[in-house]
């Protein structure tokens, strides 16, 4: 994940710049260190729900992804594949009922 610029803290940051912090929350998450080491993580609800809402798209998308791997692997190995496009696109047309 790319850090946005400004929006690492040091828990000092907390107390002396708060108005700040809040206000780089609002619109990315903010990391919050304590002694150079990352600590915790902070943010406004709705960055919260996009960065979920983000999260669950990119694992729903690499579930599918795997499937659609997992399947293709198996058609090469038994065989099921083309190699010529004449051939792939009267595979289309008979998958989809069309005689050409």
């Amino acid at each position: 994940m790319v850090v946005p610029k400004g929006s690492i803290y040091s828990s000092t940051a907390l107390a002396t710049r708060q108005r700040e912090v809040k206000d780089v929350a609002d619109k990315h998450v903010v990391y919050i260190t304590e002694n150079g080491n990352g600590a915790y993580v902070f943010c406004s609800e709705e960055v919260f729900d996009r960065e979920l809402q983000a999260a669950r798209e990119e694992a729903r998308y690499e579930a599918e992804m795997r499937c659609v791997l997992r399947e293709a692997r198996r058609q090469l190995d038994e065989g099921e594949y083309t190699s010529d496009v004449a051939s792939f696109k009267q595979q289309i047309l008979a998958k989809r009922g069309i005689h050409g």
